[in-house]
């Protein structure tokens, strides 16, 4: 898969940076943890969820159409010059990726994503990114510290060796901003919330805009900009088309 098309890709889902460490195969997903009653988030619920915006990484941008259903399904279409260029299909235990620009596609477990986080990935953390909610520990036996600092609210935990810290927003009861720290190789992620509005059938404050800042140790952040223009709660039952062609060649 060409740089410019997994830049894309992965920039829809606010997942970009490097790995080393990767899931077992065929490991069974973790149940969801729960958020402490402390955490004044709110999640943002719903059955079916679709969204269309733009993901623009330095002077490269494409056209996204995202599909989720809730705890189920994470569909993501990516088209560039107005042509689609790739798919991808997430269940609670794989993951799919379609290259339509080379011919290629993936299939297999969350090793996929892991191989370029610092962490283990599962179903929800990429859903909790997409849609700016909470992000929930892998583990049960973590537990957050939780502060008040006037409108906002610090959530802070710890593991596999990484920070994370989360900002709820009091007031919207929203992740305002995600930052994840890997003091050893001094990787950084921050992901910044921001023009919150309410949806159409649920008053809940949803970011119509993600800022994504990787940095890898020393070297300058890259930056990508994730803008929805329209985003649809339970409007309609949505498909999720995804099949391969013949003569596609498949990438390990």
């Amino acid at each position: 898969m060409s740089n410019r098309l997994a830049l894309l890709l992965l920039s829809s889902f606010l997942l970009l940076g490097s790995c080393t460490r990767k899931l077992l195969p065929g490991k069974k997903p973790a149940a969801t943890v729960p958020m402490p009653e402390a955490v004044r988030a709110a999640n943002v619920d719903f059955r079916f969820l679709a969204a269309k915006g733009k993901a623009q990484f330095g002077d490269q941008s494409g056209n996204i159409n995202v599909r989720i259903r809730k705890d189920s399904v994470i569909w993501i279409s990516a088209s560039l010059i107005g042509i689609e260029g790739g798919r991808i299909y997430i269940t609670r235990d794989s993951v799919q990726v379609l290259d339509k620009l080379h011919k290629e596609y993936y299939a297999g477990d969350f090793a996929y994503l892991s191989q370029r986080l610092n962490v283990p990935v599962n179903f929800d953390m990429v859903q909790a990114l997409l849609l700016g909610n909470y992000l929930a520990p892998l583990s049960a036996t973590v537990q957050p510290t939780v502060t008040t600092e006037g409108p906002m609210q610090r959530v802070n935990y710890e593991q596999a060796g990484l920070l994370v810290q989360q900002l709820v927003h009091l007031d919207r009861a929203r992740i305002q901003q995600l930052q994840v720290q890997a003091p050893a190789s001094q990787n950084k992620l921050t992901v910044d919330y921001s023009d919150f509005r309410p949806l159409e059938r649920n008053p809940q404050q949803f970011a119509y805009s993600t800022l994504v800042q990787v940095q890898q140790g020393q070297t300058p952040p890259t930056t990508v900009t994730l803008t929805y223009r329209s985003v649809d709660v339970d409007k309609e039952r949505l498909q999720f088309p995804f099949s391969v062609p013949k003569g596609y060649a498949r990438k390990k």
